[in-house]
């Protein structure tokens, strides 16, 4: 199976996997089992499938739950089936209180209705294309996690904060996607201790942090996409500083003066981050 060329680590590889994204990813959706497998749920999906088929039908499972970024817990068959079974119910709280947005995406697509999943052709052909991202995500993942990150945020930011949603609702969102909030947490230098907080006070915090660290005034702008590449920049540049990088790496002078920053407010000077940014 093809596997993503990511040649350099930090900003240098999220560049280069930006100006080559189509190409790779256009490559690994050709890779057979990829191929196999999206032609395998468009098939199955094309047509009308009671919810039992859909759950005993483990590969099926597998790749649809992959469709929207949830790889990897198609295991989880008791909770899937009343994610399914609860968002038909107009008097359930279940998935608001759940507080995730791909579970809740997941449950109100395929919607079960009677018992029955039935998608139309654009549906079906727009999972196809997702679940060939999300596996390119994955395969990414495995070379470099820090960039699987960084194109889950691209990807799934627009969904949080685009939404038209309160400040506090997509907070609280942020505070409910683990990737999204381990990204946030990096490129805002917090420590991930403060999920020992109150989540009514993690709230704060966050909106605070976010708005702070990218001159926004609202949480709804990470969804601009000058936002969305300053806030995966700030992560790469915060996670080259706590992994190092050579003396002879492209912005290694500009990193010693961030770190010297750093060490003595906390985040670093403005200036200081700028320059470290604008040499990766």
């Amino acid at each position: 199976m093809f596997q993503p060329v990511i040649p350099l680590s930090g900003n240098s590889g999220w560049n280069f996997l930006q100006s080559t994204y189509d190409r790779q990813l256009e490559a690994y959706s050709n890779s057979p089992q990829i191929r196999q497998d999206r032609e395998y749920m468009t098939e199955k999906l094309s047509q009308p499938i009671t919810l039992d088929d859909f759950m005993n039908d483990k590969r099926l499972l597998r790749v649809t739950m992959t469709a929207f970024g949830l790889g990897g817990e198609e295991w989880k068959g008791g909770f899937i089936r009343k994610v399914l079974t609860e968002v038909s119910d107009p008097e359930s709280t279940f998935l608001p209180r759940l507080n995730n947005a791909k579970y809740t995406e997941f449950a109100n697509t395929l919607l079960p209705l009677l018992g029955e999943i039935q998608l139309d052709e654009a549906t079906v052909t727009d999972l196809g294309d997702r679940f060939e991202a999300a596996s390119f995500e994955e395969a990414v993942g495995e070379v470099d996690d820090d960039m699987r990150l960084s194109l889950n945020f691209k990807s799934e930011i627009g969904a949080i904060a685009g939404s038209g949603s309160s400040e506090d609702t997509i907070a609280y969102k942020i505070l409910g996607d683990i990737p999204i909030r381990t990204l946030l947490e990096t490129a805002t230098n917090l420590p991930s201790g403060i999920s020992q907080l109150p989540v009514e006070k993690q709230a704060e915090i966050f909106k605070d942090k976010i708005r702070s660290a990218f001159g926004i005034s609202n949480l709804s702008q990470l969804a601009d996409s000058d936002v969305t590449q300053k806030v995966i920049q700030r992560f790469h540049a915060m996670q080259s500083i706590s992994n190092g990088v050579s003396s002879t790496a492209p912005g290694a002078a500009a990193l010693t003066l961030l770190q010297a920053g750093t060490s003595q407010s906390g985040l670093g000077s403005q200036a200081s981050q700028n320059l470290f940014l604008s040499l990766l």
